[in-house]
Formats: C-alpha cells, structure tokens, sequence
C-alpha cells in the first residue's frame, strides 16, 4: 500500500478526537511530502537536528512535534518553530525551553514524558517527580512554556495485557494531573503496535510511523 492509502486506513480506524502524529524519523523530505499531499500536517521527529533539516525545506504549515529525548543543549535549534515537545522529563530541560521560547517570542506547548514501562532505558517521570516539579516555585513563573498534557510509552511486548495495565496507570495519572492543572487536554500514547488499546484506555494522541510509511531506514540499509 501507499502512503496515502496507509494515511486514510488508518485515519478511517481512529475516532475522530484522536490527533494521528505521523512518526516520519529516518524518512526523507520526498516521503514526508507524500503524506503531506494526502493531506496530513502532524509529523513526529526524534533527533532535532534532522528535524530542522526537513523543516527548512518542506512546507511551513506542517506541524512539527519532538517526540524524542531532549538535550538541553539543543533546544534553541528548534525553538523557532516546534509545535509540540512531548519529551519533557526535567525541570532543567523546561527552564531551557522556557528560556530559548522567550528568545523567539514564542509560548511552545510541552507535554511531561511518564515513564510507565518496564524497560529501565525508556526515560520519563515518576508520578512523584512530577509532582515535585508542579509544585517547584521556579515552574511556576515559567511563562513561555504551556503545558498540555501528558506523554508515555509502554512496555515492547506481546502481552497486551500488560501494555493496557501501563496505559490505564498513565490515564490516572493525567487524571490526577488535571486537578492541578485543569487546562491540560492531550494524553499521548500509542504507536503503530499498541495504538487500538491506547485508544480504548483515553488517549488522544498517537504516534505511528511504521504503519503508514514502512519500516525505518536506517544508513546503511
């Protein structure tokens, strides 16, 4: 199948309150603007340098969102024109983006990444390190920063039994999070593999890459 028709299945598969962020990390420009054609403006990227390099050379109304680990350091390379950082994991990492958002004139919209996986080597908070950060006086005189929501990425498994109990923690946990911070309003989770049980258990941002451009290429292959 083409990129548009994997576009427009998938599209067809989840509601329509469902954000579908196309995961296009490792894929060039030409096939970037296949799915732009086909309609769609959301796309994830992992690294911020590649990310840069597609933004200067495909179309200025796609929405570029971060989707991986951040390092501090290279915040101010995409801070002109990120829509949407979901890799927040430290308070440091905010005053960054906070910092170099005020050089831009800009406000940029983050999510906090929970970790609620297994694996020791996915990053995130704990539902106390978030806490702790909320409650920071320095957090709360950021002002070039919004925060929307809440991120996380469940365990790589078979057992789905598994992956719905990591989803349903982090649903209670943006519940949680919505009594201090009633504006939040997007629970990222689900990918190409896990994305149905992301929906069933409340999230309403998804991140698919595999399923609508192919495996990734990487150098080399």
């Amino acid at each position: 199948m083409t990129v548009k028709e994997n576009l427009h299945k998938i599209k067809n598969d989840i509601p329509d309150t469902v954000t579908l962020v196309a995961v296009s990390k490792t894929k060039s420009p030409e096939v970037i603007m296949e799915a732009y054609q086909a309609g769609h403006i959301v796309f994830g990227e992992n690294k911020i340098q590649e990310m840069v390099g597609k933004w200067e050379v495909l179309p200025k109304d796609i929405q570029w969102h971060m989707i991986g680990h951040v390092q501090r350091n290279k915040v101010k390379y995409m801070a002109p024109f990120v829509s949407l950082i979901h890799s927040v994991d430290s308070l440091r990492l905010l005053k960054e983006i906070d910092r170099q958002a005020q050089k831009n004139q800009r406000v940029i919209d983050c999510l906090f990444q929970i970790h609620i996986a297994e694996e020791s080597t996915k990053f995130g908070l704990s539902e106390q390190e978030l806490q702790e950060i909320i409650e920071d006086n320095e957090f709360q005189q950021l002002r070039h920063i919004n925060i929307k929501g809440l991120m996380g990425m469940a365990t790589f498994t078979d057992d789905m039994v598994q992956v719905r109990q990591e989803f349903r923690h982090l649903k209670g946990v943006f519940e949680r999070l919505k009594h201090k911070i009633p504006e939040i309003d997007i629970l990222s989770m689900g990918m190409s593999g896990d994305y149905e049980t992301a929906i069933e258990e409340g999230s309403n941002m998804v991140r698919i890459g595999s399923s609508i451009f192919g495996m990734r290429n990487y150098p080399g292959n």
